[in-house]
């Protein structure tokens, strides 16, 4: 089992072959996946929203997106937005850095821009867990730092909101996360709190070759060691 599989395990968007899978306290096959996925928030750079291309060909704005997390619907059910979920929308775009983003279309929206996006559309049920899934995939460096800060940003406003992140590379690791965990060939190398896990051994281990691994306020990093 990959970090992908395991992922959408823990989305509840796929049932375990083998094996009991427990989500949030709920066993899966015994409950309304429905209600159990809105309290856990996706955003996958390798998947495009399920409704982004309809969005897109309405000519959607950056609001129009972020609420239509609300619903989890395929196209905007205005008479379900109220007041309320329009606050709501807009406030989210503003946590995430896109307050000005609200009335641009999102068809013409950067690469960057749509990842905060997507991330605010993912805030908008409300949930108790937020699992990114490589999302600074594709993005350049500003765009990548813009999204990292956000994502930091929401670990200060919503403490009680646990976010997942999933990378390759150490440099996106944010820097308030508190617990880390290596996979390699589908299996756990490692786990525990990041200080103890994001080691030169273990990290060493896990990608195949000796690297040497630094910190610098919060952040990581790490480069092969050469001869």
């Amino acid at each position: 089992m990959g970090k992908t599989t395991l992922l959408s395990l823990a989305a509840a968007v796929r049932h375990p072959t083998d094996g009991a899978v427990t989500v949030l306290g709920q066993r899966l096959g015994r409950v309304d996946l429905r209600e159990l996925r809105r309290r856990i928030g996706l955003v996958a750079a390798s998947q495009r929203l399920v409704d982004e291309e309809l969005l897109e060909e309405e000519g959607a704005t950056a609001h129009t997106v972020v609420l239509t997390g609300h619903t989890g619907t395929s196209a905007p059910l205005w008479d379900r937005y109220g007041q309320a979920e329009h606050e709501r929308a807009h406030r989210l775009l503003a946590d995430m850095g896109c307050k000005d983003l609200a009335d641009r279309l999102f068809r013409v929206c950067s690469q960057g821009e749509r990842a905060r996006i997507r991330v605010a559309r993912a805030l908008m049920a409300e949930p108790v867990v937020l699992l990114l899934d490589e999302p600074f995939a594709g993005l350049d460096l500003p765009a990548r730092e813009d999204l990292i800060t956000a994502v930091e940003e929401l670990a200060e406003t919503r403490p009680a909101l646990t976010t997942v992140t999933v990378t390759h590379h150490l440099e996106e690791v944010p820097a308030t996360t508190t617990h880390a965990l290596l996979m390699r060939d589908s299996r756990i190398g490692a786990a525990g709190p990041v200080a103890e896990i994001l080691t030169e051994e273990n990290l060493s281990d896990c990608f195949g070759r000796p690297l040497r691994v630094e910190r610098h306020d919060g952040r990581w990093s790490a480069r092969a060691v050469r001869g």
